[in-house]
């Protein structure tokens, strides 16, 4: 079936702009030839099913994996073009949310949290990154696991506790991986709650990659549809699903009717 074609959004107030991005891993084929844009302030989900490619995407805009064509601009910067002091300038406007929370076992959640903001952010008094990390954990509310180790937390306090450190730094933008992989229905509906929320206090625009229909549609104002490495649909929910395309259906079956 031909590919639709995809309208981007509106340049004006754009925070990420993807244009023609290529990505092989020797003969396989991962992304082929995308384009997205992501307005300020927004939510984005990119669906798609394991080994769509949206893994991929969302290590290159991390900048831990590099495209072997296309361009992409966040927050006005071209990433091809920075050196390595720039990019990690630029990362420092980014909070990623890896899909284990990466958390450092063997500290506290204080220290999680601490060791990011005074390893970037010099000068500040004991009290300063005390008042910090207690509003992190307040926004995701586990201000009282603060002296907690992340071994006694269930899985979805430590995504919390995850969200918690990326925050720490004030991130513009957010990349979420794989957010409510593994939780239950209950916390899943937790952290699609704790995903707008962040959305709404921090005023961040996000990426957020899933496989999960229910926290695109919860989440994101906006979805972009992952087959094969390449976007077959971006718009609502409603204008991605409201559609004939196999593929498209049958994703939406798997996560809602089977």
């Amino acid at each position: 079936m031909e590919k639709e074609k995809i309208q981007l959004a509106n340049p004006e107030g754009t925070v990420i702009k993807i244009e023609g991005l290529y990505k092989s891993f020797g003969e396989l084929e991962v992304l082929k030839g995308i384009d997205l844009t992501v307005q300020k302030g927004e939510n984005l989900a990119i669906l798609g099913k394991s080994g769509s490619g949206k893994s991929v995407l969302i290590k290159i805009l991390a900048g831990l994996l590099k495209p072997d064509k296309g361009n992409i601009t966040m927050l006005g910067k071209q990433l091809n073009q920075l050196k390595p002091k720039q990019l990690d300038e630029l990362r420092l406007r980014m909070g990623f949310s890896f899909q284990n929370s990466a958390l450092y076992d063997g500290m506290s959640v204080y220290d999680n949290l601490s060791f990011p903001l005074t390893m970037n952010v010099k000068h500040l008094s004991r009290k300063q990154v005390s008042d910090a990390v207690e509003e992190a954990l307040d926004a995701v509310g586990l201000i009282d696991k603060i002296k907690s180790n992340p071994e006694e937390l269930s899985g979805g306090q430590r995504k919390r506790v995850g969200i918690a450190r990326t925050l720490i730094l004030k991130p513009e933008i957010m990349l979420y991986d794989e957010p409510t992989a593994g939780l239950d229905p209950v916390t899943c509906a937790e952290i699609n709650a704790l995903i707008v929320n962040v959305q709404q206090q921090y005023k961040t625009s996000s990426i957020i990659i899933t496989h999960d229909l229910t926290c695109a549609k919860n989440t994101c104002g906006r979805i972009a549809m992952l087959i094969d490495g390449t976007f077959l649909k971006v718009g609502t929910f409603a204008d991605v699903f409201n559609t004939n395309d196999e593929q498209i259906k049958k994703f939406y079956s798997y996560n809602f009717t089977l």
